[in-house]
């Protein structure tokens, strides 16, 4: 059975689709098939990452929601961006950069309980092992009702006042909605801080695992978006702590 992983953070700007991204490819890289929806339709721009431009993205989740086309028909198969001998296969569903479909979702909002519904159909479709979800920042119905179904929930997080409170509303609605398996990813996290014990504060505070805390990385800032980190730079500190986020998901221990 295909395991449902939510991507998540309270606020933006944390490298939330950064972290999917490279997710994505690592668990392709391991002989995984892979999904990743783009549910940010009001901001999207997970696609970059996988080497497409807005203007390049002919069908998406809005031509689902709106438009009656099947969700695995807007899929697009990006594994070529996990590198050339992914074993696995990387299939993403963007969001529109139309901003018309923009607009659109802003002005009439969409039915989450289709939303949720094509991830089931996605799954069965394109015979998943993994779906991941890149969702909105902040909590709304959309993302309460992917956080049901999920099998893990990450969330994404900096060191930081507004974020420690917000993934602190976030965890604990994970638990009272029975998520299986919730970790925290503290990111971009500053020189002068101690890993450890930021990672044992967080444990402490929100009573969940932390999966890993990454350090803010220049050679992450230089590339800008260009590409997926873990797959440019498979040895770098940062990739091994994004395998270790990897292995973390999809493992079996709760």
């Amino acid at each position: 059975m295909a395991a449902l992983i939510t991507i998540h953070s309270f606020r933006g700007g944390t490298g939330k689709s950064n972290t999917t991204a490279n997710l994505a490819a690592l668990l392709a890289a391991g002989g995984k098939r892979v999904g990743v929806i783009d549910t940010d339709i009001q901001s999207p721009g997970i696609h970059v990452l996988f080497g497409l431009a807005g203007d390049e993205i002919e069908a998406s989740l809005n031509d689902f929601l709106w438009h009656g086309s099947a969700i695995e028909d807007v899929a697009r198969d990006v594994t070529s961006a996990a590198g050339p001998e992914a074993p696995g296969r990387i299939h993403l569903i963007p969001s529109s950069m139309k901003p018309g479909e923009i607009a659109r979702v802003l002005r009439e909002g969409y039915d989450a309980q289709m939303m949720t519904e094509g991830f089931r159909q996605l799954i069965a479709a394109l015979d998943l092992d993994i779906l991941l979800i890149d969702t909105h920042p902040g909590l709304n119905e959309e993302t309460l009702l992917s956080l049901v179904l999920s099998d893990s929930l990450l969330i994404v997080m900096r060191p930081d006042r507004q974020d420690y409170e917000g993934t602190g509303v976030t965890a604990r609605i994970a638990r009272e909605l029975e998520v299986p398996r919730v970790r925290i990813l503290v990111n971009k996290l500053p020189d002068s801080f101690d890993s450890a014990a930021v990672a044992a504060r967080v444990e402490e505070a929100y009573s969940c695992p932390v999966a890993a805390v990454i350090p803010h990385s220049d050679d992450v800032m230089r590339l800008a978006s260009e590409g997926i980190f873990s797959v440019r730079e498979p040895d770098h500190p940062v990739s091994v702590l994004f395998r270790t986020v990897a292995a973390t998901l999809v493992g079996d221990d709760r």
